[in-house]
């Protein structure tokens, strides 16, 4: 451990095996536990941790994955460049986690990437599935794994992953894990842009030109009364005022499909936006409702 890091007995319960982990979990089973679980790449920041203090109201007992998952990156994509930083997220887990499991890649996949995946169906090769094939697939396939390894009663996953909170709710739906998912609302810094691990890579200037995704989420949202065009006309237009902002996709979606909401849509909905703002690509989304 470093130097800068809490006293270790303050730290929570490290495990970088899957026996070590289920060891862990069926000693606090054993003591009457409910557990709570929070997947996460690591990288910890404060909307992260807001799951981990959501998972400490519903359960005695909280588990924090800290996994960056080869799965779910593409050929192009930043696997290596994906921040790994375990010390300072055990130090950010003081007073919030009881429990890190925190295995290496050969722990999780000893033959290799695994032969057997969940299938993310005709949802996941849409919008991220679009920019990220395959991306889902291997998200719902470690997600699975994790849930195998530690059996929660609970899992939390944060809003800002629209597309991924659904996905992992109609797994643990279909496939009858005996288990229930709580969500969070996005956790956003207070110049509205949503937390991610990968603002860190958004230069001074870069950061502000991505302010452009929360403001077309609130402009859509303000047009909302006009209907599903109306809402998103608004939102493209605050993105095309900023040509910085190179539009992956933006869209309104059905949230009990995540499918594209109908032109006559009433009731819930969701905005979704993803870009990229120099070499970073964002992803945000707003709950609306549609009068």
């Amino acid at each position: 451990m470093t130097d800068n890091l809490p006293e270790l007995r303050d730290l929570p319960e490290l495990h970088d095996t899957i026996e070590g982990l289920r060891a862990a979990v069926r000693k606090r089973r054993g003591d009457g536990h409910r557990i709570a679980f929070v997947p996460t790449m690591g990288a910890l920041h404060a909307g992260h941790l807001e799951l981990v203090r959501r998972a400490r109201t519903l359960a005695e007992t909280v588990v924090v994955s800290i996994f960056v998952n080869p799965l779910q990156f593409g050929p192009s994509e930043d696997f290596d460049r994906y921040p790994r930083t375990l010390d300072a997220d055990l130090a950010a887990l003081v007073g919030l986690a009881d429990v890190v499991f925190a295995p290496g890649v050969p722990e999780m996949y000893p033959d290799g990437a695994s032969e057997t995946r969940v299938m993310a169906g005709q949802v996941g090769s849409l919008y991220d599935g679009v920019s990220r094939p395959g991306h889902f697939d291997g998200t719902l396939t470690v997600v699975a794994k994790l849930f195998g390894i530690v059996a929660p009663d609970v899992a939390i996953f944060g809003q800002k992953d629209a597309q991924q909170v659904f996905l992992v709710g109609r797994m643990v739906r279909d496939l009858n894990f005996p288990m229930s998912i709580a969500v969070v609302d996005t956790v956003r810094d207070p110049d509205g842009l949503a937390l991610s691990s990968r603002n860190r890579y958004l230069d001074a200037g870069e950061r502000q030109t991505a302010l452009a995704l929360p403001a077309a989420l609130a402009a859509g949202a303000a047009a909302a009364d006009g209907g599903t065009q109306a809402v998103l006309d608004a939102a493209r237009a605050v993105i095309d005022a900023e040509p910085a902002v190179r539009l992956d996709y933006l869209d309104v979606v059905d949230p009990d499909t995540f499918l594209p909401a109908r032109s006559d849509h009433r009731g819930p909905a969701s905005i979704i936006v993803a870009a990229r703002v120099g070499s970073t690509r964002l992803i945000d989304n707003e709950r609306i409702i549609l009068p």
